[in-house]
Formats: C-alpha cells, sequence, structure tokens
C-alpha cells in the first residue's frame, strides 16, 4: 500500500468561504419567502452538498420540489458566488496551499478534488487562484447525487484517476484525502481513504478522534512522514520487513 493519490476537499481547506456560501444559502431562502437558517442548521451543513443542504432547509419549511428546482436554486447560488467574488481583491485561500501542493506534485503523486460545491464554483476558484491546471480531476456536486458522509464522490475520484491514467492502477488504501469536517472524514474513510484533518472549520481536538492525522494549518502536513506511514503498512502487508 503505496501512497499515490492526495484528494483535497474544496471548501474549507482550498478556499475560506464558509461565510459567504452562509449568506447566499439565507439570500436565496428569503427570496423564496422563507426563514434563513438556524443556528444548528448552519452547523448541519458543514462538509455536506449544497443540493443536499437545500432540500433539507426546504424540507423542513414544508416546501416539496423537483430535483430540477433544486438545480435551478444551485445555479442561482454560483452566480450569487461568482458575483461575491468579484468584490473582493484577494482570494481567501488557506495558507500553506501552493507549498502542500508543490510537495505533492515534487513527488509525483497525483492530484483530484473531492467536493459538493458545484463546478461552476470551483472552476472559477481554481481558474482564478492559478491551480486549474493542478487539479485535472474533479468530482463536483454536479456529478453525484448523494452527498457526504456517503463515500460516492471519493470512489468517483478513484475511477476517474485511473481513467485519465491508464497505468495508475490507483486503489481507494493508496490515497490520502484533506477534510476539515467531520463529515468529510467519515466519508474518506467509508471510501477506504485515510486522512487528514485540517482545523480550518473545527477545532484540532473534534478532529484528531476521527482522523488518521490532524494539523492546525496545511502548512504543518509533513507529507514525507505519512509517505513513511504507507510504506511501513506496504511491508507489513507483503512480507513483515522492509
Amino acid at each position: 500500500m503505496t501512497l499515490k493519490a492526495v484528494l483535497f476537499d474544496f471548501n474549507g481547506v482550498i478556499i475560506n468561504d464558509k461565510s459567504i456560501h452562509l449568506q447566499l444559502i439565507d439570500e436565496i431562502l428569503i427570496q423564496e419567502n422563507l426563514q434563513p437558517q438556524r443556528s444548528d442548521e448552519r452547523q448541519a451543513s458543514l462538509g455536506r452538498s449544497d443540493r443536499a443542504c437545500f432540500q433539507d432547509l426546504l424540507t423542513r419549511r414544508g416546501r416539496v420540489v423537483t430535483q430540477e428546482y433544486l438545480t435551478q436554486l444551485l445555479i442561482k447560488k454560483a452566480q450569487l458566488y461568482a458575483l461575491e467574488l468579484e468584490k473582493l481583491e484577494k482570494l481567501p485561500l488557506y495558507p500553506g496551499l501552493d507549498d502542500l501542493i508543490f510537495q505533492v506534485r515534487s513527488r509525483k503523486l497525483n492530484l483530484a478534488l473531492v467536493s459538493g460545491a458545484i463546478r461552476k464554483e470551483i472552476e472559477l476558484v481554481l481558474e482564478r487562484a492559478k491551480l486549474t491546471e493542478y487539479f485535472p480531476v474533479i468530482v463536483a456536486g454536479d456529478d453525484i447525487i448523494t452527498s457526504k458522509p456517503e463515500p460516492d464522490g471519493y470512489l468517483l475520484a478513484v475511477e476517474r484517476l485511473n481513467q485519465a491514467y491508464p497505468d495508475l492502477d490507483l486503489q481507494s488504501s493508496e490515497c490520502l484525502v484533506i477534510e476539515d469536517t467531520p463529515a468529510g472524514i467519515q466519508t474518506a474513510k467509508r471510501a477506504g481513504m485515510q486522512v487528514v484533518g485540517v482545523a480550518n472549520t473545527y477545532p484540532f481536538h473534534m478532529l484528531q478522534r476521527l482522523a488518521n492525522w490532524t494539523v492546525d494549518y496545511l502548512t504543518d502536513l509533513e507529507l514525507e512522514r505519512v509517505q513513511e506511514v504507507y510504506l511501513q503498512n506496504q511491508c507489513q502487508l507483503s512480507a513483515g520487513e522492509c
């Protein structure tokens, strides 16, 4: 079991945009003549897809909508999200992101991005941040109908990486996931992957109980040490010695 790929979550790992998302969801609810989110609903939405969040919020308010209607709400949110980012002189990317991507690429590991956000929002940020070329494989909220903690998104990322690189023969156990929420960590583990929890959204001590590794900041992640653990596991599985 060697480390072959690093899979990034998007919101809360690449960009610090939680406040923007919560604001836009409230705006759309109000436009729908519905009450904005309560504090418990805001907390419950963290780590889940936009589609699942809107579905739950509308259901709790007695509104029954079709998947097509939800898609229209997501498109509206993406348009508002683009307008909000235009107001920002600098994107709120997390410190250490560039260095971590450099570490991954210098070790010839494959990169992918897995998120419940829709593709338009992800591509907008990656393009503006000049990160598009580093994420040849993206699994977005448009690609799956389930939401974290269901493992479908991460499993689809493995499938797409193998399609993009036919000689890779990637297995879930050879992936490392970077996540910031308990739901995201649970998702990756259900997909058979090891996880680094970064304390961007939840406190360190909460993530430490769930993740294989936990760091306060992306800059604290020592990829070399993580690779050593994968190598040790491989040795134990193969012959018991290196």
